[in-house]
């Protein structure tokens, strides 16, 4: 079941991923291009939200049935298991928050500017953060 978890969070963070780089990308083009904000990009943000969701749904399971995970907390002088253990699920919650925050956000703001604004920050900020602590060298 290990096994099963650690490739099914691997392969969704591909698409969790996407999702948010193409909400970002389309924020900052509706930003510049002083576009107006529609159903389509409210659609984009909601789908990033909920990719990113998903996978840190998927990475809390495997968080605790995973050796690299909750139980090796105690190991913060390896730094391999420092990342895996702490870093990765703690920086992640942070950027998923600051995702949240900005959907949450966007609902009270009326201008086309304001929402693709706060769009661009806060899920700018989450991604930023998210490729900050990725494991590359286990992931590919």
């Amino acid at each position: 079941m290990y096994e099963f978890i650690k490739n099914f969070h691997s392969g969704w963070a591909y698409l969790a991923l996407l999702l948010l780089v193409v909400a970002v990308i389309n924020s900052v083009i509706g930003l510049v291009g002083k576009k107006e904000f529609t159903a389509k990009d409210r659609k984009i943000a909601i789908f990033g939200l909920i990719g990113t969701h998903t996978q840190l749904l998927i990475g809390l399971i495997l968080y605790f049935v995973s050796p690299l995970g909750f139980a090796s907390l105690g190991q913060m002088s390896d730094k391999a298991l420092r990342l895996t253990s702490l870093e990765h699920p703690l920086i992640n919650i942070i950027a998923i928050t600051l995702i949240t925050i900005g959907w949450t956000k966007h609902k009270k703001l009326m201008t086309s500017e304001s929402k693709f604004k706060t769009f661009s920050i806060f899920y700018g900020l989450g991604l930023v953060l998210i490729l900050s602590r990725i494991p590359w060298s286990m992931w590919f």
